[in-house]
């Protein structure tokens, strides 16, 4: 059978398969958390703990399971018992459960023991010798892998001699008593009882012990079936409660159409009317995720469907299914459909019935009719299957049918001969018509089921990967060869990937208007097989996730790497690719995903080398399969980030109304994230990054600001006022999980000393470099394991150490910190007395700010190349001092013979005051002096700020832009000609006050079309009040009232990269090197923050010698079409970098590396002193937009 969403376990000693979830960087998962001997039997308090991380069982601990188990296998003949442990618990999102006790399978109170998680607790399976006490405690296993023990005694078990057992529990409640429950054959008689009207009740967990349950039937959460022998039928309805109570919107009228709709149709009919009412509204996706939600409860019983007196026979059910189904299916055709409604729509498809034509006509299920008047059935059978299946089918259909036809089933054919075959043939078609109805196949059956409607290809794809299932099904029985199960898993996977391909290609033309009904059907069955085969991948990738565990896992593959041989990755990378592919065929970002499975695809077929260029062939190789999973893993955070955004609110809200059962609604979205692929994807993903990071010596460090730092250990969600406990007091070494670069650094509080970010970060981002000026130590850090290491010290005294070195932190003490004098990586060399002199040329060795004489040229702008600091701006100035430089660098060559040669774009300043003469101009003049005088002081935490900082830019970008300033910048470019518009205040491109990527660039605009160009400059002057830029000036003691915008007007480059260089290495202060920071297309990728690494270059001012420090993974690059409209807008585009060559040329890259390397250095020696240098190339031409004081 086909199903997925069942739990695994092994045959011998801890038997849970473990499905393990843990969110990091907004992200899924760890591989592996070992645990260790030193957590102890009894500990006098539960420890702290957090909800992102689980911890699972290592390799060595199952197998070494596995070896105990086996050398007493004589003794497990007698005298042994199998016990299921349930613990009805939830633990916060992300925590996991283990046992410990003082028996060997229950880890000897040293080793803890995971249990799996399910929606109802927490479970897991032993066989213990029998006849002998144990005893055991829950502990809650948090992301620092800290246990928090249950409180109270030791629970104590007395284990009979033999049998099969369940024992449930509950949480913190260790002295309740511990009831042993028989299952199975031992517990047969309870299965099947009565209630108190004398109908038979059978419990519809024990179906699949019978007989092999549908999907359907397995996720069943509602009552068993109850098999009546007469019409009366139990209304249960009077049990359910409803709350409307704060609920408004389609939220509201949802809940209100389910009070009204008994049984299944109408509640159908209540999806249908959400859907197709808000098809093309803004409220889409909110219909489509009440809806999926909504349908789940219902199919999984915990929204029960009643009967309401009408007679509607299936076909009701059937056309309501067609008319939701077609409209699923538009929207997932338009262009404007997000991939979360995409996600969502494809939760709702498996819950809808089928409309074949069989079950559209409006006759009665006639086989059923039969059945129920044979004449070789007893005569209380009879009336149970007529009164119970056949009369309600006929009258009401509803999922609890399926489920009474399963337990039905399963009563004939428990004792073979109780009954004649025919009437049990009969009745079993019976049952698969009825699964055909409910959609509620096996993957096979659904495959089956569209085999007439394939063309010649897609035949041969449905038979290879029946025949690759098969061969694979085969293994399931024979002396398992771990090699032999891998190349057979990989080729299962490489067939289901080739026949889904098919499948969606069908898919793709959409759903005519004028579709016949029966094509309309097939379409549907096709939607369900494409979707079944993307869970029969989860199988398959978690059976190759333990292969690859029995194979030794990251640690293997990282040997094989040191020994040169590659090959054993090869298996891996295409899982992973194929894994990838799935989500793109999920529709989820799939031009992102087809980028990702290209470039390990290509670094699988490239291999490794001895040499690459002048470098470590495989360093290179393992620095560039990183960036390519780092870029995998990103993806599964966003698809996390996406469900977890989507479902828990919503969950939350229709569960309170509905009255779904808390443990339902607490575990709602973690089900929905371990049961999919992206787990699996997510999971094979990190034990390749984690093997890739022991083949560089990394463990996951990124050094953006070097030194020493001490502080109190403190996590949060982000860096924003308020999110910093009051009651920490002193420095502060803070761990924040996500960032958009544009903040600032001591936003959250002033006493932060040191900073962790969970994620990866430019370097040059407006938060790096404050940091920088800020001299805050600012590491980050991807490696789960390296965190949770850092976590363990939350609240703790520590010292931090960053350098190129690596990243070391340890406990300390205020004592020892007052002790140490060394608190900042020193410079390998000082600045000279005349190089400093000669930067004061342009900018102040201070965060003094430049004050404008209020003089306005004629025309109102200014020509680049006549810019000064007090008219224009710093970086204006600068812009203007490189007009000139670039004339001179033509004749400049380094030691080693490279040019330093460089453009600069033209361009043209609008300067200080232009924006108080357009303000007074417009009569707004004075509302905006009120305005500044009301943000000097306005409070954070009320909103009054965030109220003002919008009054203000609404204010500023409603002026219009004088005309003789369009006219001014008309006569200095031509008219085709394509601008940026960016921003160069006087509190920017100070030596202390960079500001990288805090006020707005404009880029794609032209003075032809003055409306666009007169907005890009009110906005560039509007944003000089966001939030964060008046938060930055306040930080850095910069009245708000000094604060002036200058417009700086350029020539727009379309560059094939762009780039920021250091010349002065901002890890270790190295001035020998130039470090530099790539981007694929526009430079605000570098500045803004976006996640994902740049390449990273490290070229030697002396020697020219090239070291490849990172490559880079953006999924995205921004480019101008020249064929466009000057709008004001960019276009994007998902980057494939194994078409990259920069990633992919040695010799291209050491060639850029220096050429940057010595226009760096140029510059430097020109600007007096270390320099941001910003910059793109286009062609074979390299162009400086900026340059700026260096924060060091």
């Amino acid at each position: 059978m086909d199903a997925v969403r069942v739990i695994q376990c092994n045959s011998i000693g801890v038997c849970c398969q473990n499905r393990v979830f843990r969110r990091q960087f907004g992200s899924l998962l760890s591989p592996g958390v070992h645990f260790r001997s030193q957590y102890f039997k009894l500990p006098s308090r539960s420890l702290s703990r957090s909800p992102i991380i689980c911890a699972v069982s290592s390799v060595e601990a199952r197998e070494e399971e596995a070896v105990k188990t086996t050398k007493k296998g004589a003794r497990q003949k007698h005298g042994k018992i199998e016990l299921n442990i349930v613990l009805e618990h939830q633990v916060q999102f992300g925590e996991s459960v283990v046992i410990l006790g003082s028996s060997k399978e229950l880890g000897s109170w040293k080793n803890p023991v995971p249990m799996t998680w399910t929606e109802n607790g927490w479970v897991c399976n032993f066989k213990l010798e029998g006849g002998e006490p144990i005893e055991f405690k829950f502990v809650i296993a948090g992301k620092d892998k800290s246990l928090a023990w249950e409180s109270g005694d030791n629970r104590v078990l007395r284990i009979p001699g033999e049998g099969i057992f369940k024992l449930v529990c509950n949480w913190n409640k260790t002295t309740e008593p511990l009831e042993l429950l028989r299952t199975e054959s031992e517990n047969r008689d309870v299965v099947e009882g009565s209630d108190d009207n004398g109908s038979v009740v059978a419990d519809a967990a024990s179906i699949e012990q019978e007989v092999g349950a549908s999907p359907f039937v397995e996720q069943w959460q509602g009552q068993g079936a109850t098999f009546m022998r007469s019409n009366e039928h139990q209304n249960r309805e009077s049990e359910r409660k409803w709350d409307t109570s704060g609920l408004q919107g389609m939220a509201l009228k949802l809940v209100q159409s389910d009070q009204n709709a008994r049984n299944w149709w109408r509640k159908l009919e209540v999806v249908r009317e959400l859907v197709v009412e808000n098809v093309d509204d803004k409220d889409r996706l909110e219909a489509l995720i009440l809806s999926a939600i909504y349908l789940k409860w219902i199919n999984t019983g915990q929204i029960p469907c009643f009967e309401d007196g009408g007679h509607h026979r299936p076909n009701r059910h059937a056309e309501i299914s067609r008319l939701i189904f077609r409209e699923l299916e538009r929207i997932s055709s338009r262009k404007d459909t997000s991939p979360q409604e995409i996600l969502v729509i494809r939760k709702i498809h498996p819950c809808l019935p089928s409309f074949k034509a069989e079950f559209t006509a409006t006759v009665p299920l006639t086989r059923i009719r039969d059945i129920a008047h044979r004449g070789d059935i007893p005569h209380d059978l009879k009336q149970e299957i007529k009164h119970t299946i056949q009369n309600k089918l006929h009258r009401n259909a509803g999922p609890e049918d399926l489920v009474a036809t399963e337990a039905m089933l399963a009563r004939i054919t428990r004792n073979p001969g109780e009954y004649s075959s025919a009437f049990v043939e009969q009745f079993r078609i019976f049952h698969q018509e009825l699964k055909d109805f409910f959609n509620a196949g096996s993957l096979v059956e659904q495959l089956d089921s569209i085999k007439e409607s394939l063309d010649e290809k897609g035949l041969s794809a449905l038979s290879s990967f029946l025949q690759q299932k098969k061969s694979l099904d085969d293994l399931e029985g024979s002396d398992k060869n771990v090699k032999k199960e891998a190349d057979q898993l990989l080729k299962a996977m490489q067939s289901l990937n080739s026949l889904r391909e098919a499948l969606i290609k069908g898919l793709e033309s959409g759903l005519r208007n004028d579709a016949p009904d029966a094509a309309i059907a097939m379409r549907q069955k096709w939607r369900l097989s494409e979707i079944g085969l993307e869970d029969y991948s989860f199988v398959l990738l978690s059976r190759f996730l333990n292969v690859l565990d029995a194979l030794g896992g990251a640690s293997s593959l990282a040997e094989n790497v040191e020994s040169k041989n590659v090959s054993s990755w090869n298996e891996s990378m295409d899982a992973l690719s194929i894994g990838i592919n799935q989500l793109g065929l999920s529709g989820w970002k799939t031009d992102e995903c087809a980028a990702i499975r290209n470039e390990l695809l290509a670094w699988k077929e490239r291999g490794l080398s001895e040499r690459e260029g002048s470098e470590d062939g495989k360093r290179i190789w393992a620095l560039r399969l990183k960036a390519t999973l780092d870029r995998s893993m990103r993806l599964t955070e966003e698809y996390s980030d996406s469900l977890l955004e989507i479902f828990p609110p919503k969950v939350q809200m229709l569960g309170k109304a509905l009255g779904i059962p808390e443990n339902s609604v607490r575990t709602y979205t973690e089900a929905e994230i371990r049961a999919g692929i992206i787990f699996q994807v997510s999971k094979l993903g990190a034990i390749l990054l984690k093997a890739v990071r022991s083949t560089l010596a990394s463990e996951g460090w990124d050094v953006i600001v070097p030194g020493i730092a001490y502080g109190t250990v403190v996590q949060v969600e982000s860096i924003v006022p308020g999110s910093l406990p009051s009651s920490v007091k002193g420095p502060v070494i803070l761990v924040v999980h996500k960032a958009d670069g544009d903040e600032e650094v001591t936003a959250a509080g002033s006493n932060i000393a040191g900073v962790v970010l969970r994620q990866e970060l430019p370097h040059l981002s407006h938060l790096g470099v404050r940091a920088r000026q800020e001299k805050v130590v600012f590491v980050t850090c991807e490696d789960g394991d390296s965190v949770a290491d850092l976590l363990k010290l939350s609240g703790q005294y520590v010292r931090i150490e960053a350098s190129s070195g690596g990243v070391k932190v340890k406990p300390s003490s205020p004592k020892e910190h007052s002790q140490d004098s060394t608190t900042e990586i020193p410079p390998t060399e000082k600045p000279t007395e005349s190089e400093t002199a000669e930067a004061d040329d342009l900018f102040s060795s201070e965060s003094t700010v430049t004050h404008s004489s209020k003089v306005i040229p004629s025309g109102g702008i200014i020509v680049l190349t006549d810019a000064e600091p007090n008219t224009c701006g710093a970086k204006a100035a600068a812009c203007g001092r490189l007009s000139s430089l670039s004339e001179a660098s033509a004749k400049v060559y380094n030691e080693q013979g490279v040019p330093a040669s460089f453009k600069a774009p033209a361009g043209a300043v609008i300067p200080f005051g232009s924006m108080e003469l357009a303000l007074e101009a417009s009569q707004s003049l004075e509302t905006y002096k009120s305005l500044i005088e009301q943000i000097e002081t306005a409070q954070v935490e009320d909103g009054v700020l965030d109220k003002l900082c919008s009054q203000l830019q609404e204010l500023i970008s409603s002026v219009q832009l004088p005309k003789d300033v369009i006219e001014g910048v008309s006569e200095i470019f031509p008219p085709t000609a394509r601008l940026i518009v960016r921003s160069s205040a006087n509190v920017e491109d100070l030596a202390g006050m960079s500001a990288a990527g805090l006020y707005e660039s404009i880029p794609n605009v032209s003075p032809s079309n003055p409306t666009v160009f007169g907005n890009a400059v009110s906005r560039v002057w509007a944003s000089l009040y966001t939030r964060r830029a008046v938060l930055s000036r306040r930080a850095a003691g910069v009245p708000q009232k000094e604060a002036q915008m200058a417009v700086l007007v350029q020539e727009m480059l379309s560059p094939d990269l762009s780039f920021v260089l250091h010349t002065l290495s901002p890890t270790d202060n190295n001035r020998n090197v130039v470090e530099a920071e790539i981007a694929p297309g526009l430079g605000e990728t570098l500045a803004s923050g976006t996640r994902g690494t740049p390449w990273r270059l490290s070229a030697g001012k002396l020697d020219g010698a090239i070291t490849t420090l990172a490559f880079a993974n953006f999924s995205e690059e921004l480019l101008v079409s020249r064929a466009g409209p000057a709008d004001g807008e960019v276009i994007r585009l998902i980057v494939d970098y194994s078409k990259k060559p920069l990633t992919v040329d040695p010799i291209f890259r050491r060639q850029l590396g220096q050429r940057l390397c010595a226009v760096g250095h140029f510059l430097e020696r020109k600007f007096g002193g270390p320099q941001d240098v910003e910059g793109c190339l286009v062609g074979n031409d390299v162009y400086i937009v900026q340059t700026r004081p260096q924060p060091h």
